[in-house]
């Protein structure tokens, strides 16, 4: 029986003993009750199925002291901290985010010195217990780096050590639902201490006073987020030199780092080491090409693993076949009104991170293995060996209790049994075609809404650089550098084609298809099209939003515009072309009336000569 399987196991039988039943505690409660908070006399000898993270390393007085705790299960319970053999809570959370893993977090601002003991349970059911000293303000525990590592190695991933990392991420990127959220890069997120429950862990002030400056492309964000984590808690990180791939075959990985041997000396400072580590050695070392490797190879970081509730956790990362990765930051749950959802975050090339939905328009999926392999996957797991290090194989993987997760069940029925398989996990119950398709359609707004940030941000550049942005040959106009890479956007609209081409298409599959979803008995799914398509009619005509002209002025348009517009936009993501174009306005429209500038006729006549890959929604190959 593998590790998981036992935690999953005992954290049901906790389950039943602390609430008598199905757990039906919302995501936010009101603080717990004497009777709700756990009996800190009840502490068991180790914890099962629940793990505690205390924050900093080495507690120090008026310091805050953070606490979290994770599972896999969602207990009804209450984290709750407390003066070691002087009764009383000082602090206490009954507050349930998250699903699989489920997260409680609870924080002593200014706590005194002195013993502490951290309980989680309710009552006398106590699941799990642990010390925690408070040490003198002026105490500062520092850890020793071995000669030429960037830090040490003191703890090994495994199934909790995982299981703290999907609680801290999706800490991190706890936003509500109904919100948009968005960073220039993630050390904003990194440098908020009510998200990042690591903040300052090290108390060497490393996310204080602005110093935690990390902006990712979309390739090295999953990295970037797992070299901190490994960072803070000692655990062993490290990265591949992979090749790109070229047209006819896929990425290879062949050398290999880590933080015990990086590819440049570290700062004898422990913030900067880490820092020239992350930006230097693995942000140059990273690319589009890292995260799409064959997905049976063994020389890589990641590996393929099952389409489940716990196989695809906050921390998994999305390869796309085109070298777009994605970070899973939560699991929403299907309810009677809303389909299941799948959030992620990705960095894009103007150093944008923002949260995203699962969907076909923001995770494209190909089985073609000139491609790679895309798809959800793990962090391989890095373990000491006599000394040294070395990743997990793909049979050690499958062999390992801590693990046992390799698989390659997400390419057996190509790319429809993908989605398939990715709509039967996250909404097991038939939806209902009508909230099914707004859910889509919300998707899609979000994907335009995400785009006028992108146009945006080129807008801006333009206006504070004079000259032409160069333009790449080729397939080189998806993967690039510079000012070209950072705001042009044929990855990006290519995807929102792509988009708008499954929104167009979702009426007739239901027609097609009608047992996937809940239509009433004896209905037509024919009069269910029609429906349907009436729906997107009015929907995307009441959902606009705006973009700033050229001349400064505001310019309303509607999603039904860009519906309209789709052909127009297989020629609008060329930076040096005015914003007016960009959005598809018609040539003689008092729109495009404001248009100040254009692409060069020689890059019009190149992008006339691509559009045939943004019309028959393809990427080329590489060359």
């Amino acid at each position: 029986m593998t590790t998981s399987r036992r935690v999953s196991i005992l954290a049901a039988v906790l389950l039943i003993a602390l609430s008598g039943g199905a757990p039906t505690r919302a995501a936010d409660t009101a603080p717990p009750t004497a009777a709700d908070a756990p009996d800190f006399a009840a502490c068991p000898p180790k914890g099962g199925g629940v793990v505690l993270l205390t924050s900093p390393r080495a507690p120090r007085a008026g310091q805050p002291l953070r606490v979290l705790a994770a599972s896999d299960r969602a207990l009804d319970a209450t984290l709750a901290i407390g003066r070691d053999g002087q009764g009383g809570i000082v602090a206490a959370s009954a507050a349930r985010h998250g699903a699989t893993p489920y997260v409680w977090v609870a924080t002593v601002d200014a706590p005194a010195p002195g013993a502490y003991r951290v309980a989680f349970g309710r009552g006398g059911n106590v699941v799990a217990c642990a010390p925690v000293l408070v040490g003198d303000a002026a105490q500062r525990a520092r850890r020793a780096r071995p000669s030429g590592a960037v830090w040490p190695v003191e703890r090994e991933w495994n199934a909790e050590t995982e299981l703290l990392y999907a609680a801290w991420v999706a800490r991190l990127f706890d936003d509500p639902l109904d919100t948009e959220p968005s960073w220039k890069g993630i050390g904003a997120v990194l440098r908020a201490p009510e998200r990042n429950v690591l903040f300052d862990h090290l108390s060497l002030g490393e996310d204080s006073g602005g110093k935690m400056v990390l902006t990712p492309d979309c390739a090295d964000l999953p990295f970037f987020l797992r070299a901190y984590f490994a960072w803070k808690l000692g655990l062993p990180f490290g990265y591949s030199a992979c090749s790109r791939g070229t047209a006819t075959s896929p990425p290879r990985c062949d050398g290999w780092r880590s933080n015990l041997s990086p590819e440049s000396p570290p700062s004898a400072d422990d913030t900067a080491a880490f820092l020239h580590f992350a930006r230097r050695d693995v942000g140059w070392g990273v690319h589009s090409g890292t995260a799409r490797t064959p997905a049976a190879a063994e020389q890589t970081d990641l590996y393929p693993v099952g389409i489940s509730e716990r196989e695809i956790r906050p921390g998994t990362v999305y390869a796309d076949p085109y070298g777009h990765t994605l970070v899973v930051v939560a699991r929403i749950a299907q309810t009677p009104e809303r389909g299941g959802l799948l959030l992620a975050v990705d960095a894009q090339p103007d150093l944008t991170v923002a949260r995203k939905r699962f969907w076909r328009g923001n995770f494209l999926f190909e089985t073609d293995p000139k491609l790679g392999g895309a798809g959800f996957k793990h962090f391989r797991p890095i373990v000491a060996d006599g000394g040294r290090l070395k990743r997990l194989s793909n049979d050690e993987i499958t062999r390992n209790p801590e693990f046992a997760d390799f698989t390659l069940a997400q390419y057996a029925n190509g790319s429809e049994g993908f989605y398939d398989a990715m709509d039967a996990m996250l909404s097991p119950q038939p939806l209902d075609p009508e909230r099914a398709f707004l859910q889509m359609i919300d998707a899609l707004d979000e994907q335009v809404r995400a785009r006028v940030r992108s146009v945006a941000n080129g807008e801006a550049y333009v206006a504070k650089n004079r000259g032409t942005i160069a333009m790449p040959q080729g397939a080189a106009i998806f993967e690039t550098t510079g000012a070209w890479e950072d705001y042009a956007t044929p990855s990006r609209d290519l995807r929102l084609l792509i988009a708008i081409d499954v929104v167009r298409g979702f009426p007739a599959k239901v027609r097609q298809q009608p047992k996937r979803f809940a239509i009433p008995p004896g209905k037509d799914p024919a009069a269910v099209q029609k429906t349907l398509e009436s729906l997107l009619a009015t929907e995307a005509a009441k959902r606009s939003f705006t973009y700033a002209k050229s001349d400064g002025s505001e310019q309303r348009l509607t999603l039904a515009d860009v519906l309209e517009r789709s052909t127009a936009l297989e020629m609008a993501y060329n930076p040096n072309d005015c914003v007016e174009t960009r959005w598809g306005a018609a040539k003689g429209s008092p729109e495009a009336a404001t248009c100040r500038r254009s692409a060069s006729p020689e890059q019009r006549a190149r992008m006339e000569k691509y559009r045939a890959w943004f019309a028959e929604r393809r990427r080329p190959p590489r060359g």
